[in-house]
């Protein structure tokens, strides 16, 4: 059976779950593109994202734009509250340094 606990080390040694790794890899390539110079940069990207922001930053992040997904009040803090734009904001930027690195 598969260890529930695998963790992904980057280049200087961010913690990532290995699941997220693959998560982020997966939707990488759907926005990119199935092939091997898509697989490539995305594996690129999420080990420069990794080298940029720690686990739990990346995690707040993706919790808030999932969050701020849900309609009406109930995500509105979600999408506007100032911890909300500043953990979004903090990924979009290690997302852009990705982008210009990898691809």
């Amino acid at each position: 059976a598969a260890n529930a606990q695998s963790r992904f080390v980057g280049e200087r040694g961010a913690d990532y779950p290995t699941a997220v790794v693959i998560d982020y890899a997966i939707g990488c390539m759907a926005s990119n593109g199935q092939t091997r110079d898509a697989r490539d940069g995305c594996a690129c990207s999420i080990d420069v994202i990794s080298t940029l922001l720690p686990y739990e930053a990346y995690e707040a992040a993706e919790t808030y734009l999932s969050l701020g997904r849900i309609q009406g009040e109930r995500g509105v803090i979600f999408r506007t509250s100032e911890p909300a734009h500043e953990a979004v904001d903090r990924l979009r930027r290690a997302q852009i340094e990705a982008e210009l690195r990898c691809f």
